[in-house]
């Protein structure tokens, strides 16, 4: 057995069988799959980045372009596009998760060789080139197989999103972002020459995953804080800045295609997808949402509520009761709501009620908006059962009735959410042992203020989706990885 689970390529393939399982058994869409296709097919056949509008492909720039063109190159080797593509198109994305899985044991042996390095007592180069060592070795391969095995990241290959390629640029960028945080901080290293390419590429590869998606410089952003904490006590405030002057300019490297398309096409400068995604006929909806932000946590009220503007009735039933905090206040959403179920569109007039009463919401209860409900956001977002893509209602509760009426449902549910915790509770596990060892606190603290920036982040948008924290997963399994360090073993 032992001898079963210390082969690399058995890990990969035991990856493979669950990726493909996913891919035949549960292919799935998401709200996005049918915009990405058009822009794809518009690009691949017309030369344009557009989206069809009442059957005219009109230019926008509400999508970073990024997988569309990842599926434009499979549509152009495949022959195919759209829905006859989407099993060439998960194929693909099998092969970039196997790759993210083996970028994250990388970046999981990284850390154990700066506790390996520790135990040693001698401060030495740190570079992916000396990553050997019996016990490196075997954070490896822990790390191998829970990034092979997680559910989580790997039943997003059978949807066409952005997801895997985000997940492996992330995993990419933070394995260079932690040796440069390693080598940079490293008191023998510090007029060290050989941290610049990895700086660059590392800037590259984030520059990139903004094409897929526009938040990816979060980790870079982070990373420039952490070495600025440990660089500027130790005189090191010039070479902070030229680093990120140079991560910086290779970020931006790739999105200045786009820059100049939106320039020209657009008449506007975009480095990146703008916050609002409404196209130029529709209303902003900055008022609605704005009083979602004083009660929605939860991604289930995403589907009644937020998803269905301007395409289906919403209903009030559908609204949970913490939504209003007066009678008064419940009857002025039924009065607008009956409104815009008569049209099925937005009007700037119903969007200043929710604005009005987001606003009068927020001067009655400021912690509510601006800090409860971003912490139970958090915490749902972290702490779920992941199951959006298979065809699990995730209903547990009351448990005699749910284990009666679908027991099947309800144990596949609480499988999940356990396996979810999990892999939370060996990253924080892990993260507690790194911490034992100064030489690697630097390259800890790159990850864990992504992590925590991320998730702040992503409190403030309008739907707090589970799947945008995949991207914190590459450290999570990382950390997680952990558990084997010990001063004495290492």
């Amino acid at each position: 057995m032992k001898r079963f689970f210390s082969s690399p390529l058995l890990a990969l393939l035991a990856g493979a069988a669950l990726r493909l399982f996913f891919v035949f058994k549960y292919p799935a869409t998401g709200g996005d799959t049918v915009l990405y296709e058009q822009f794809a097919a518009n690009w691949l056949k017309l030369d344009k980045f557009a989206m069809d509008i009442g059957g005219q492909p009109t230019p926008v720039d509400l999508r970073m372009p990024g997988y569309p063109a990842f599926l434009a190159i499979v549509y152009a080797l495949t022959g195919r596009a759209g829905e006859a593509a989407r099993l060439s198109v998960m194929l693909a994305q099998v092969v970039v998760d196997l790759a993210s899985c083996v970028v994250i044991a990388a970046l999981a042996a990284l850390l154990g060789r700066l506790c390996s390095s520790y135990a040693k007592g001698a401060p030495e180069e740190i570079s992916l080139r000396g990553l050997g060592g019996l016990r490196t070795k075997h954070v490896f391969l822990v790390a191998l197989w829970l990034a092979a095995l997680c559910p989580f990241t790997a039943n997003y290959v059978a949807v066409p999103l952005t997801e895997v390629w985000a997940v492996f640029l992330t995993a990419a960028a933070s394995l260079l972002l932690v040796l440069v945080a390693s080598s940079v901080t490293n008191p023998a290293k510090q007029t060290g020459n050989n941290i610049w390419i990895p700086a660059a590429l590392a800037g590259f590869i984030v520059g990139l995953g903004a094409l897929m998606r526009p938040e990816t410089p979060l980790l870079l952003l982070t990373t420039f804080a952490v070495l600025a904490f440990w660089m500027f006590p130790r005189r090191g405030g010039k070479r902070w800045l030229l680093l990120c002057a140079l991560m910086g300019l290779a970020c931006a490297l790739p999105l200045v295609p786009w820059t100049i398309r939106n320039a020209i096409t657009l008449h506007e400068f975009q480095p990146l997808a703008p916050k609002d995604t409404t196209l130029p006929s529709e209303v902003d909806p900055v008022g609605f949402m704005a009083w979602e932000k004083t009660w929605l946590y939860r991604v289930r009220d995403c589907y009644l509520v937020s998803w269905k503007l301007n395409d289906e009735e919403i209903h009030l039933e559908d609204i949970p009761p913490w939504a209003f905090d007066t009678p008064e206040e419940r009857q002025r959403v039924a009065d607008v709501l009956e409104t815009y179920n008569d049209e099925i569109t937005w009007t700037a007039e119903e969007d200043a009620v929710f604005a009005q009463l987001a606003r009068e919401r927020t001067a009655r209860h400021p912690l509510r908006t601006y800090l409860w409900i971003p912490l139970r956001r958090a915490v749902r977002i972290w702490f779920t059962p992941r199951i959006e893509l298979v065809p699990v209602s995730g209903h547990v509760f009351p448990l005699a009735y749910q284990r009666e009426e679908d027991p099947v449902d309800q144990e596949v549910t609480i499988l999940f959410f356990l396996v979810n915790v999990f892999y939370v509770a060996l990253a924080l596990w892990g993260a507690c042992k790194l911490w034992r060892f100064p030489a690697a606190r630097p390259a800890l603290a790159v990850l864990l203020l992504y992590i925590f920036v991320r998730t702040a982040f992503l409190t403030t948008l309008e739907t707090p989706e589970p799947r945008y924290v995949l991207e914190c997963f590459p450290a999570v399994i990382a950390l997680a990885a952990q558990i084997l360090t010990s001063p004495r073993s290492a």
